[in-house]
């Protein structure tokens, strides 16, 4: 099975980290988040990938090259102009002929995609829980009993940016525009679109403040996706 990883996007919300390299290539004690991620799916056994590569593409495709330090195969798949993560995809389409897992390329997360199955879908979807941006405060009878520092709120699932996908996804990909706003409506309206909840370590990387806590996570052995 192939990994597509959807590396084109600007990362403007992680500025100015990111004016003179790619989102993918933020370093996180030590690595460029794409390296983590090639390690982390290489564990499970995935050796062949397709990068799709749009902003400071030169620098992705020097840096990680066929891919042979990592032992596995990486194919580039180019974008000259920004399509949007479905246009993206559908332009790669040509290079995956069986299901294919898809990440999205700033998230750090050590589930375990040999679990993933897709049953009678197209996509299926890994689910995460929600984790509150803030602390929160237990309250009894007027006096502050606990403190419960970003809680996961396991009644509310997130979007985990990994999906598994069958090459039939084709048929709902625009030539522009993003999966979740065109192709995960119309495969839901249909039937098609599997959730697939886990509760793994996994944080999008979004912010500077997210590059210095998964780098810490990383350091202190909170996730492990080198093996």
């Amino acid at each position: 099975m192939k990994a597509v990883i959807l590396a084109g996007g600007h990362g403007k919300r992680l500025r100015p980290l990111t004016d003179d390299r790619p989102k993918p290539l933020i370093e996180l004690a030590g690595r460029p988040i794409i390296e983590w991620q090639i390690l982390w799916l290489r564990y499970h056994g995935i050796t062949s990938f397709v990068v799709l590569a749009g902003y400071l593409k030169e620098k992705l495709i020097d840096r990680l090259g066929s891919g042979k330090r990592f032992d596995v195969n990486i194919a580039f798949s180019v974008e000259d102009e920004p399509l949007g993560t479905a246009g993206a995809l559908r332009n790669a389409m040509h290079l995956l002929r069986e299901d294919f897992l898809v990440v999205n390329g700033d998230i750090i997360t050590d589930v375990d995609v040999t679990k993933i199955n897709l049953e009678d879908g197209i996509v299926s979807m890994v689910l995460v829980p929600l984790r509150s941006p803030y602390g929160i405060v237990n309250v009894k009878e007027g006096k502050v009993v606990k403190f419960e520092e970003k809680p996961i709120l396991q009644d509310y699932w997130i979007n985990a940016g990994l999906y598994l996908m069958k090459p039939d996804v084709a048929q709902f990909l625009p030539e522009r525009g993003d999966l979740e706003r065109t192709t995960f409506p119309l495969l839901a309206e249909r039937g098609l679109l599997n959730a697939f909840p886990s509760n793994p370590y996994w944080r999008s990387i979004d912010s500077v403040k997210d590059v210095e806590e998964v780098d810490r996570d990383l350091r202190d052995g909170k996730v492990k996706l080198e093996r």
